[in-house]
């Protein structure tokens, strides 16, 4: 049979070379058109705002010593952000909180100085501080801090090099730390420079030209470090139950978790490898190291990790031992989490900071048969953290992104993956600028996390995963606990009170026989003999009957009011619901019955339930009006909260 193909060969690589050419361009150009647009650079400003050429010379410059040989330096910043409300508040806030009782080497609390003066009146430089757009905080903390004896000449050193390096005079105080192992001070500087302008630092200057200007007057002061200060510290280290410099070199000496530690020649040589041996030895007497050989150690498998979180679980014992004033046992202590009761009343043995850069608190608890919890108050705003004799309700938080954040989601998706103030009008023309501002914020604090990116335009770049980061993040930032305040004075008090307490229904089989159940028992029993001997006491009722108990709270409160018109001389007003009562919201007041806040104007004030929230408009004026449900307030013209 004929066969009709005919082929026809041109000559090897023509045609067919040039067609795979043409077939590789159409599938670039398909895939670009394709590919997700390319993001911008982040700008980071680290080179803009005084202080970045010094930074730049700071890490040019040579040192007079050997790198190990200098004085080392520790320093943290932070920028606080005034924002709305909030913000100047936790300037008040922190600058209180620094000087708080027992920081002194004597237990008292700290005292503000400057470069001029031994001591400082905070309301002075609080007054100045009050429109700054930022607030600066740093922490030095030489590693040698206890041999300067005096920390202010130090720090006023310091500080007298930054003004030189920023060129400008800095407003600023601080307060020394001697309550730690570590001596530090805390400073803070107003977020103005010399005329009054916005004071801009370079990041780099914040991050290492002020930690170099430290260091270099620690070195001038004290001299080079010694051999001997040098081994010192290094001795330190092997018996210490934290991460240290000597695990670092074991982890990078280890291969595949296993170190065989080599002889050594010459006195350094065998310093250092009995220094690991000795170490090595700690970490076995911890579960961490196995010993294989004479020289030759095994490193069980995440033992970094588990090392600094027995640190960490080591701190948290020592200040709950501090605040109970007994020794505790690590099985008497966890973390508020995953494995804990979904609901705990507990009371507040104390509160100790997080991050005291950032003023956020976690709080001690003591629960029935005295189990003590770990729980993070991060939530909390300055003001409204409980105080320690508090009876407090823990409830776990779910992890779940904000009402805002599934706002800002949707309007992404809907403009392919883009976010922006004219988009969500587009969306929702109702919402009003004030509602639009609130998410801008939102995504503002995001982007401080490195969760979202702003691009050049102003507009927010929001990923896939944008939801489940959200609730990640609030989860970290709430503690993943709610705090709710049963009573806000102590137990003892309670007793001899007046008025409605916590005491009066609290159920004693819910907490055991030991720690707060038994002072729970004992405290029930004595409040019901009070309560007989004033005539209070119903025997049907088993307590105090309603009636009794709504006269009491109105007792409680005429008293609380009375009070305040004697001390500032203004009349006291309920908040009617026919007549709204604007004024601004000073402080809270805690009484038997709960706390309530304190709402005043020119001749008048009044005192309605305290919320939370209210600490968030500290020293902003509000308006209250009185709804069926209780008392409702709004700030100006904008979305109100009702209670």
């Amino acid at each position: 049979m004929n066969d009709e193909f005919k082929p026809r060969l041109g000559r090897p690589g023509d045609r067919g070379r040039s067609a795979a050419k043409r077939y590789g361009a159409r599938i670039k150009r398909a895939a670009k058109r394709l590919a997700k647009p390319k993001r911008k650079t982040r700008f980071s400003g680290e080179r803009i705002g005084r202080g970045s050429a010094a930074a730049r010379m700071a890490q040019m410059r040579g040192t007079p010593f050997a790198k190990f040989r200098m004085r080392r330096v520790i320093v943290k910043t932070h920028i606080a952000r005034a924002g709305k409300g909030i913000g100047r508040a936790a300037f008040r806030a922190h600058v209180k909180y620094i000087q708080r009782d027992g920081v002194e080497r004597n237990g008292d609390g700290g005292e503000l100085y400057n470069r001029d003066r031994e001591k400082f009146d905070e309301n002075d430089f609080l007054a100045r501080s009050e429109h700054d757009p930022h607030q600066f905080r740093i922490i030095l903390s030489p590693e040698d801090g206890e041999k300067f004896g005096d920390l202010k000449v130090y720090t006023r050193e310091v500080m007298a090099g930054a003004e030189k390096d920023l060129g400008t005079r800095l407003d600023w105080v601080a307060v020394d730390h001697w309550n730690t192992g570590h001596p530090h001070t805390h400073v803070v500087i107003r977020g103005r420079d010399a005329h009054g302008r916005d004071l801009v630092i370079a990041r780099d200057y914040l991050t290492r030209g002020l930690r170099a200007r430290a260091q270099e007057i620690a070195l001038e002061r004290l001299g080079p470090r010694r051999d001997l200060e040098i081994a010192s510290a290094r001795a330190r280290e092997v018996e210490a139950e934290r991460f240290t410099s000597i695990d670092r070199e074991l982890a990078s000496l280890a291969r595949g978790g296993v170190l065989d530690i080599a002889p050594a020649s010459g006195a350094a040589g065998q310093f250092e490898r009995t220094l690991r041996l000795r170490r090595l030895k700690m970490l076995e007497s911890l579960g961490l190291a196995v010993m294989e050989g004479a020289a030759k150690w095994r490193l069980v498998s995440g033992w970094e990790e588990r090392l600094r979180k027995k640190a960490m679980e080591r701190d948290i014992i020592r200040s709950i031992a501090a605040a109970a004033g007994k020794e505790v046992a690590a099985r008497d202590v966890a973390i508020y989490g995953d494995g804990a009761p979904a609901k705990l009343v507990a009371r507040v043995a104390a509160s100790a900071p997080d991050d005291e850069m950032r003023d956020t608190r976690f709080l001690i608890v003591e629960a029935g048969e005295g189990k003590f919890w770990r729980v993070s108050a991060g939530a909390l705003p300055p003001g409204a953290l409980p105080p320690k004799g508090a009876i407090v309700e823990l409830r776990k938080r779910e992890a779940k992104p904000l009402a805002s954040d599934r706002t800002i989601a949707r309007i992404a998706a809907l403009n392919r993956g883009i976010y922006s103030s004219a988009l969500h009008e587009a969306d929702d023309p109702s919402a009003s600028s004030v509602f639009i501002e609130a998410h801008k914020r939102r995504l503002e604090a995001l982007r401080r996390a490195e969760l979202v990116m702003r691009e050049a335009d102003g507009s927010w770049r929001i990923g896939e995963d944008y939801l489940r980061d959200a609730a990640r993040h609030e989860a970290v930032r709430s503690g993943g606990a709610y705090v709710v305040v049963k009573s806000w004075i102590d137990i003892d008090a309670q007793i001899t009170a007046r008025a409605p307490v916590w005491l009066d229904d609290a159920d004693e089989k819910e907490f055991g026989e030991a720690g707060l159940g038994a002072d729970i028992v004992a405290a029930r029993a004595r409040r019901a003999a009070f309560l007989k001997w004033e005539g209070l006491w119903s025997e049907e009722a088993g307590g105090i009957t309603p009636e009794v108990r709504e006269k009491l709270a109105a007792e409680e409160l005429e008293s609380a009011a009375a009070r305040e018109a004697r001390r500032t001389g203004k009349a006291y007003r309920a908040v009617t619901a026919s007549v709204p009562f604007e004024g601004v919201y000073e402080r809270p007041v805690d009484l038997s019955q709960g706390r309530f806040a304190l709402v005043a104007r020119a001749k008048e004030f009044t005192l309605v339930p305290w919320r939370p929230e209210l600490e968030r408009v500290r020293g902003q004026a509000i308006v209250l009006h009185r709804t069926r449900s209780g008392i409702g307030w709004r700030i100006g013209a904008g979305r109100g909260i009702s209670r």
